[in-house]
């Protein structure tokens, strides 16, 4: 019983860090956001919501550089203010914006939201919590191997949520009369922003290769076209 002490110590020190991490990241995503009120992007959440049957799709700006795109469990839709400001560059279009609401709606549909929200503060807890501890054990390469482990948790975001809210935004972008260019385009521009790990978009980490989902994306276009 012993022995196994120090280990039932770091599982509680993790759980309460997990803790910690969900309501942090929980009152971040509620002091740093707004609704999000662009010109360019409006027309977008229109025809989205029309493509449901429901009013336009609302969505909020968080105040992160990062580019991402999150979706909440309670059903709030985020783009991060990098991703606004690739818009407000010209560097992606507000089809593309559109294409990255459509796939997060995709995510709160299919239940994944509130798995990847446990993911997203699982990370921060891990990392935090082997930080402390492997800091003592290992000094100097402690927190960069804890930094290791937590982005494996990271990339332990399902490959194949990823892929059914990838067909859930293709349906609804045809639906909506926007196609899936704009969605196969941005996969492509994040891509090249991925070439350099320091500037690889948040959103586009962990997921499946470019390739792999355009050609998913293709096969079900072309079932649909033959229905």
């Amino acid at each position: 019983m012993l022995k196994l002490t120090p280990i039932l110590l770091l599982i509680a020190y993790m759980a309460v860090m997990w803790f910690f991490s969900a309501w942090r990241l929980k009152q971040d995503l509620k002091q740093k956001s707004s609704p999000l009120n662009h010109p360019r992007l409006s027309p977008m959440l229109k025809r989205l919501g029309e493509a449901m049957d429901l009013p336009p799709i609302r969505a909020q700006i968080y105040e992160v550089e990062p580019v991402n795109g999150l979706a909440a469990p309670d059903g709030r839709i985020f783009l991060t203010r990098g991703f606004i400001r690739k818009l407000d560059a010209c560097e992606v279009t507000p089809e593309e914006l559109a294409s990255v609401i459509a796939h997060e709606l995709g995510h709160v549909s299919l239940g994944h939201s509130r798995r990847r929200m446990i993911d997203f503060a699982g990370q921060n807890a891990i990392r935090m919590a082997l930080a402390g501890v492997l800091g003592r054990i290992i000094p100097g390469i402690g927190p960069w191997i804890a930094t290791l482990i937590a982005n494996a948790v990271a990339a332990r975001l399902s490959r194949q949520d990823e892929f059914e809210a990838d067909r859930f935004a293709s349906a609804l972008m045809m639906r909506a009369g926007l196609g899936t260019a704009p969605q196969k385009s941005l996969f492509r521009k994040l891509d090249k922003m991925a070439g350099g790990r320091s500037t690889a978009p948040a959103w586009f980490l962990s997921h499946p290769p470019v390739e792999r989902r355009i050609a998913a994306i293709e096969q079900h276009e072309a079932r649909w076209q033959k229905g």
